[in-house]
């Protein structure tokens, strides 16, 4: 029996995850542009920014993108106690993954406002702004996840409702998607974002700017130009293998061009920003932004579900308050 109550609260956390996920990529790409202006301590103190909520005189470019990266902070960590809150209160008609992970979010928020902290006070350490990226995109990942497990309760019910009449000794029911898929998804996800750390880690360290500069600390550069085309070809045979494979993978085509697109986009910043010695602010954060896309994107179909029919009546819902009683 599916709760008549289910559906809209599934939908609502699903709302909130997908806006989430639009906050936790402009987070990402804010903390960029930040590193990239050299705005990184542009507020001295933490958590206020020069002892107050907001600026007023010391307001500049700098400064806002600082304040705005740690608002931005803030606005994830309250709908994340939030989304804890609902967790728990529903508990009894939601999954009972949903919980643990809920928790499990709001641990990682703090633990990541604890490293932007951090940064800030011990003055941008390269090790420790490498470590704040890894759980910023980690989170990422988590909740573009769950968004689409919390999506498939929904999709399930409207196929139910909309199911022909010679469909009716039919159920409809969600499964995990194949175990390739999930296998590729994993795979192309993890080397995604050992690619973005590896970039991370050469950016904080300034390494792409002593070595087009004065040639040292290449080695960072080399390694990241080099890991750049395993990763492609891990993405695009992740796209061509699903579309290939026919099925539930094929109808996927929309989010797998996707996918592919955003490959595509990447390698052209990336070699674009070399090309222009990174002297062009908007295409090292457009290449931070579409990195930030692409985990985004990968955590979402590893986490698809296809839809399959199996034998058996559909789930009937019924209200109390409407049924009549029968007498003999």
């Amino acid at each position: 029996m599916i709760s008549s109550s289910l559906v809209p609260i599934r939908r609502r956390l699903a709302l909130l995850a997908c806006h989430l996920v639009v906050a936790l990529v402009a987070l990402v790409v804010i903390g960029g542009a930040t590193r990239v202006m050299e705005a990184g301590l542009a507020c001295p103190d933490w958590p206020l920014c020069y002892g107050s909520f907001l600026p007023g005189r010391q307001m500049n470019v700098q400064v806002f993108l600082e304040w705005f990266h740690r608002l931005d902070a803030f606005v994830v960590g309250m709908a994340l106690v939030v989304q804890l809150a609902v967790a728990w209160w529903w508990r009894r008609q939601l999954p009972g993954w949903f919980l643990p992970l809920s928790a499990l979010l709001l641990v990682l928020v703090l633990a990541q406002g604890g490293l932007g902290a951090l940064t800030v006070l011990q003055l941008l350490p390269s090790g420790v702004v490498t470590a704040h990226l890894a759980l910023a995109l980690t989170l990422l990942a988590l909740v573009s996840g769950s968004s689409q497990l919390l999506l498939a309760p929904i999709e399930l019910r409207a196929f139910e409702l909309k199911a022909s009449s010679d469909q009716v000794s039919h159920g409809s029911r969600f499964e995990a998607a194949p175990l390739w898929w999930r296998c590729l998804a994993a795979l192309s996800l993890l080397a995604v974002v050992s690619q973005c750390l590896l970039g991370g880690r050469m950016a904080t360290s300034w390494a792409a700017q002593r070595c087009l500069e004065a040639g040292q600390s290449c080695q960072w550069l080399h390694w990241h130009r080099s890991a750049a085309t395993p990763v492609a070809i891990c993405v695009l045979g992740f796209v061509a293998i699903a579309l290939l494979a026919g099925g539930w993978a094929r109808r996927q085509w929309p989010l797998l061009l996707g996918l592919a697109a955003l490959v595509s986009t990447q390698i052209t910043l990336g070699v674009l920003t070399l090309r222009l010695g990174l002297s062009q602010p908007a295409v090292t954060v457009a290449h931070q932004l579409v990195a930030s896309l692409l985990v985004a994107l990968l955590a979402a179909l590893l986490c698809r579900r296809q839809t399959c029919l199996s034998p058996g009546p559909l789930p009937v819902v019924l209200d109390p308050s409407i049924l009549e009683p029968a007498h003999g």
